[in-house]
């Protein structure tokens, strides 16, 4: 008897085929360079080019207001993000701004480092099924927060993005502006996260009956502002038709869109599809 399972998670994972590219989310080969912003103390090197937004955001510890740039990758099912923060009068500690924006990574797994000469420090999270390690560091001018979160597979990515990390006063890299188009949100970034009304389920193909064939298909997709499933793609499929059955039953999703600032907004959802017979 088939039975199917609809998951939703915080973005994690990318695509391995698409419905309606949407630049900023690859898959399969990719090129790594590194990438640096102006007027920055840092560079990075990345499997693509990360999407930026500037915002004026204040403080926890005392309220005041300071820059923050917000820069995101997602590649490979690995999520890529650069968050900087001014740092003006009276300065905050390396130590202020681990514990400000460490948020759920595990205090037990600190560890303390040094790159280029400046200090910083490392922490990983607790869940094992979708890793996530950050490193806080801090500059004369500047705080630091680079974290890296995928599946397990992709620890080598995770580990190779983390470790390229440069500091100091004239970074060598491609320079990356602001993105100016519609900003896709992951959940950590909206107030209120989208939420499901009706979730059909995919059909069984009779091939893949036939086949015998059990799995979990994984798509990703744009729980859009409008109420509408757009920007499908396939993270991992399965044969005999399964996959786009599953692509259709998510097409029929109806749902509430996320908010942000009081206003709806896009979001990346994923989306796990479970055959068993």
């Amino acid at each position: 008897m088939k039975r199917t399972l609809l998951l939703l998670s915080l973005l994690f994972a990318v695509v391995s085929s698409a419905v309606g590219q949407e630049p900023g989310m690859e898959t399969g080969e990719v090129e790594w360079r590194r990438y640096t912003v102006k007027g920055e103390e840092f560079s990075v090197a990345l499997p693509l080019s990360p999407r930026m937004r500037t915002a004026q955001v204040a403080r926890k510890s005392d309220g005041k207001v300071r820059v923050q740039k917000y820069l995101k990758a997602i590649v490979n099912g690995v999520y890529y993000t650069i968050e900087v923060f001014e740092n003006p009068e009276p300065k905050q500690s390396l130590e202020e701004f681990a514990d400000e924006q460490r948020g759920t990574y595990d205090r037990k797994t600190r560890r303390d480092l040094t790159i280029d000469g400046f200090n910083g420090v490392e922490y990983s999270s607790k869940d094992k099924a979708i890793p996530a390690t950050a490193q806080f560091l801090a500059t004369e001018n500047h705080l630091y927060r680079f974290s890296a979160s995928g599946p397990p597979a992709q620890r080598r990515a995770m580990m190779e993005f983390l470790s390229s990390i440069k500091l100091g006063k004239e970074p060598e890299g491609i320079e990356v502006s602001d993105y100016t188009g519609e900003w896709i949100y992951t959940g950590k970034e909206v107030d209120v996260k989208a939420r499901l009304k009706t979730k059909p389920e995919p059909g069984y193909t009779q091939e893949a009956r036939k086949n015998e064939i059990n799995g979990t298909v994984v798509l990703i997709v744009v729980f859009a502002k409008n109420g509408e499933v757009q920007n499908i793609r396939v993270v991992e499929g399965l044969p005999y038709g399964l996959t786009q059955a599953a692509i259709e039953a998510a097409k029929k999703i109806k749902f509430t869109p996320a908010m942000k600032d009081g206003k709806p907004v896009s979001m990346w959802i994923q989306l796990e599809y479970n055959f068993n017979l």
